[in-house]
C-alpha cells in the first residue's frame, strides 16, 4: 500500500516512520511512505504557500493553487489513491475508517498549517478527516496517527496477523485484560483461568471482560456493537448488579 504525505514539514514525520513496525514494513516493501514537501509546487524565488485571508483577520490562510498542483502530480503517480485532508472540522477518526482505508491502493494525506486552508482546497480532497475536538499546530501528527492506524492492518504489517483483529474497537468493544510473567507481582495473581488451558472458558472470559470493561469505560461503544443474547444477558446482570450495590 502506497502512503502519500503532502507537508510543510517532512522532517516532522522522518523518526516515526522510519522506526519500529513502520519502519520495517517499509523496509520489507509491504508499504510505501512518501513525504512531499509542499514548497516545491509553490511559484517564485520564496515558494510561498500562505497569503493573507480576504476580508481581513488574523493569521495565514493555505493557498490552494500550490495544493491543486501537488495532488495534481501526486494522482498522475497514484491514480486510485484517496486523499485525505487533515482538519479539525473533518469528521471523528474511527477504527473503522482505518479499516476502510487498508482495503484502498493508497492514501495521500494533505497537512494544513497557519489559520485554515483555502475553502477552494476542500473540493480537492475526497474526505476530512480529524483525530478529535481539538486544535494541533499543523496536519502532520495527526497524520501520522491516521498512518499508523490504517497501515498496521496491511497483511504483512504487523508480524503476528491476528493480533489487529482482538484490538480495542475492532469489534466494537474495548480489549480485555492482558496479563504475562510473572504469575504473581504484588501480590496481585494473573486470573486462574487464564492458566487453565482451557481455552473455551478463556475465550468466554475474555468476552465478558471486554463487555465489563467496555460497560465501565465507554458504554455509549456498546449502542453500535455487534452483541449477541448471552452478550445482552451478561450486560443486564452487571447492570442490575451495579444498581444493587449503589443502593
Amino acid at each position: 500500500m502506497r502512503f502519500d504525505i503532502l507537508t510543510l514539514f517532512p522532517a516532522m514525520l522522518e523518526g516515526p516512520l522510519q522506526a519500529s513496525i513502520l519502519g520495517k514494513a517499509v523496509g520489507k516493501g509491504v508499504i510505501t511512505v512518501n513525504l512531499h514537501n509542499l514548497r516545491d509546487w509553490a511559484e517564485g524565488r520564496h515558494q510561498v504557500t500562505d497569503d493573507t485571508p480576504y476580508g481581513g483577520g488574523d493569521g495565514m490562510v493555505m493557498k490552494v493553487d500550490p495544493v491543486a498542483l501537488a495532488l495534481a502530480d501526486l494522482k498522475k503517480q497514484s491514480p486510485r489513491s484517496r486523499v485525505l485532508l487533515m482538519s479539525p472540522q473533518g469528521k471523528p477518526f474511527r477504527q473503522a475508517d482505518a479499516e476502510r482505508y487498508g482495503r484502498e491502493s493508497g492514501l495521500v494525506f494533505v497537512c494544513g498549517r497557519y489559520e485554515g486552508y483555502d475553502e477552494r482546497i476542500r473540493s480537492l480532497v475526497d474526505e476530512e478527516v480529524s483525530l478529535g475536538d481539538f486544535v494541533l499546530t499543523g496536519g502532520e501528527l495527526a497524520a501520522a496517527v491516521v498512518l499508523d492506524a490504517t497501515a498496521r492492518l496491511v497483511p504483512g504489517v504487523l508480524g503476528a496477523p491476528g493480533s489487529a483483529l482482538t484490538d480495542s474497537f475492532s469489534d466494537g468493544l474495548l480489549e480485555y485484560p492482558q496479563y504475562t510473567r510473572p504469575a504473581e507481582f504484588n501480590g496481585v495473581c494473573v486470573p486462574e483461568i487464564l492458566l487453565s488451558g482451557n481455552h473455551q472458558a478463556i475465550a468466554k472470559w475474555r468476552r465478558c471482560e471486554q463487555l465489563r470493561r467496555t460497560l465501565e469505560r465507554r458504554p455509549e461503544l456498546l449502542e453500535e456493537a455487534p452483541l449477541t443474547d448471552d452478550d445482552r444477558r451478561f450486560l443486564e446482570e452487571l447492570r442490575s448488579l451495579s444498581a444493587k450495590q449503589a443502593t
